[in-house]
């Protein structure tokens, strides 16, 4: 299963991550994206928040 990793410094917490994959990223209290561990999505899914992020502060770390 592919880790995500969340750039702080991009995300503006748009929500697209979520639309695409809710079972593996959700908002903090600062409204930033935060992987949930394990995810609960498939890796397609996964992949499509990751390539729908609107500023890039998603990626995969493939095993």
């Amino acid at each position: 299963m592919p880790e995500i990793v969340v750039d702080r410094t991009l995300c503006i917490g748009s929500g697209v991550c979520i639309v695409y994959a809710p079972g593996s990223l959700e908002h903090d209290e600062d409204s930033v994206a935060v992987p949930i561990t394990p995810p609960g999505d498939a890796p397609d899914a996964i992949r499509n928040a990751v390539e729908g992020c609107p500023t890039g502060a998603l990626r995969l770390l493939d095993p």
